[in-house]
């Protein structure tokens, strides 16, 4: 078999594609670099994500809503893929109004989130959970500005620090970290 081929047959392993950053964005942070799998194994990653969700719940999904900033990268790609709408997520301040706006907290600090108004079935997509703060302010923050919330999906589970569910949802996630 030809290395091209095995590549093919065998599933990327995700964590070894994932950078450890230790003391980033701050001192006592271990972040957890993704670029090296988007430029590597970027198509394989969308594939994966697409299949945490089955055939049904895709036809409840008109959006996907992607939190600032790598949460742009997957949602953008899902939606191209599965033929859906984009919707930012974006930090305070960075979109046109009307928006609506929601603060939570971070596992280092504080921030705010915005959107805009609209309506449709709303898949959220964000690169990380951590402590469950941003996808639960997005939850919140897309509820109030229209959206049905029919699912979460991130790239990587931080397990260790959360133990995330919004309204008996729990994020589906590609790779989990558990120390």
């Amino acid at each position: 078999m030809t290395a091209a081929a095995r590549k093919i047959a065998s599933p990327v392993r995700f964590e070894d594609h994932i950078r450890n950053v230790p003391d980033f964005p701050k001192k006592g942070i271990l972040f957890r670099d993704i670029s090296p799998l988007l430029r590597e194994h970027f198509t394989e990653t969308l594939n994966r994500m697409a299949k945490l969700f089955s055939t049904s719940e895709w036809q409840r999904i008109d959006l996907i809503g992607g939190i600032e900033s790598r949460g742009f990268i997957l949602a953008a790609g899902l939606a191209a893929m599965k033929n859906k709408g984009f919707v930012k997520i974006r930090k305070k301040g960075k979109l046109p109004g009307p928006v609506v706006s929601r603060s939570y907290g971070l596992e280092y600090g504080e921030d705010a989130l915005e959107m805009q108004y609209g309506k449709g079935g709303m898949l959220i997509v964000d690169d990380v959970l951590a402590t469950g703060g941003t996808l639960t302010a997005a939850a919140e923050l897309a509820q109030e500005s229209g959206y049905l919330i029919q699912g979460f999906a991130c790239l990587i589970d931080l397990t260790y620090l959360n133990h995330f569910t919004w309204q008996k949802m729990k994020a589906r996630c590609l790779v989990r970290y558990t120390e």
